[in-house]
């Protein structure tokens, strides 16, 4: 497939009253060309910072990307302007967020918002953007396209909405889409809808996506591979098969046993215990320890490296104890 987006080493943090906070501690990742990649954790976690960054969002915000690179067709985009990052952002990297009425303008026709992206990144003006535009809203499945132009966000469905945030993100035809909770606010069967929308985009154009959950059934549905987040770290990467048939490490194993199951004829839902840990009070070893029910000595006192096995990774020091007895592990960062 090739890789299209590397990130390696990324490290960033907040500007707060007590100083500079990490949040996103050391990360490595990469998403290749026709790939769904599945960016899983709680709310916490640092998954919504890991895609800023990413896009280079967080110039508003007290937040800075204090190390690391981000390698995307060959080239560090850390290391460019923002004139330049502009150009990249909606034509080569899109990004679609949790909440479309949160996106796009409520006083602005649809249409006005997705011929603005066109001129903007095609360089296409008058009849030719506005058939585009049109184009791309019947391409993600919306009725009466040249209607819907001419309405405002708030006369459409949740799903609609989404959809037209859809259309408009892939209308420069960008080789990498970011989804950050896209199914989040909408009900199972839009939900359903919108996931077959995504999957079927990207096996028509070989776009690689990167999409931000904390819901394993969206990751089931439409990933290749996934990557598990805790506490601003990588606690785990392997393919959705891998991680649903044999997870390795405890917090995966929690996110997966707290789906509901049907016909299990359980009295209550299973739920890890205590929170993720604020950047201010961080657990000194594994940061995942204090609500681990696997807990050794050695996890409160040092943070174990992420590590390789197979072709996956995992970042646990009962895994790790394991996988050595059996010869067969080798050490990440």
């Amino acid at each position: 497939m090739g890789s299209l987006l590397q990130v390696n080493n990324l490290k960033t943090g907040f500007h707060t009253e007590d100083g500079m906070q990490t949040v996103i501690t050391g990360i490595d990742f990469e998403v290749n060309h026709g790939e769904i990649v599945g960016l899983v954790g709680e709310s916490g976690s640092g998954k919504s910072v890991t895609s800023l960054s990413i896009m280079q969002l967080l110039h508003d915000t007290p937040g800075e990307i204090i190390d690391g690179e981000i390698i995307y067709k060959g080239e560090d985009l850390l290391k460019l302007s923002e004139k330049k990052m502009r150009q990249y952002r909606g034509n080569e990297l899109s990004m679609i967020f949790q909440e479309p009425m949160t996106s796009l303008n409520p006083v602005m026709k649809i249409g006005k918002q997705i011929i603005e992206t066109i001129s903007l990144h095609l360089n296409m003006s008058g009849q030719k953007a506005k058939q585009h535009a049109v184009s791309m809203l019947e391409s993600v499945g919306i009725p009466r396209a040249k209607d819907i132009m001419n309405e405002y966000p708030h006369q459409l469905s949740g799903g609609m909405r989404q959809r037209v945030m859809i259309a408009m993100q892939i209308s420069c035809n960008p080789s990498l889409l970011i989804a950050d909770e896209p199914t989040t606010a909408l009900d199972v069967t839009i939900q359903a809808q919108i996931l077959d929308l995504l999957k079927d985009i990207q096996e028509k154009t070989n776009m690689g996506i990167l999409m931000i959950t904390h819901d394993l059934g969206v990751v089931a549905e439409i990933c290749d591979r996934v990557i598990v987040m805790y506490a601003g770290r990588i606690v785990e990467q392997a393919t959705v098969k891998e991680i649903f048939n044999n997870p390795k490490h405890p917090y995966t194993k929690g996110l997966i046993d707290s789906i509901p199951k049907i016909g299990a004829g359980l009295d209550e839902l299973y739920s890890i215990p205590g929170a993720v840990p604020s950047p201010k009070n961080m657990p000194k070893g594994c940061k995942f320890a204090p609500r681990c029910e696997h807990v050794m000595d050695i996890c409160n006192l040092e943070e174990p490296a992420l590590a390789m096995e197979n072709g996956r990774s995992s970042r646990c020091w009962l895994t790790q104890e394991q996988s050595q007895q059996e010869g067969v592990v080798g050490h990440g960062q």
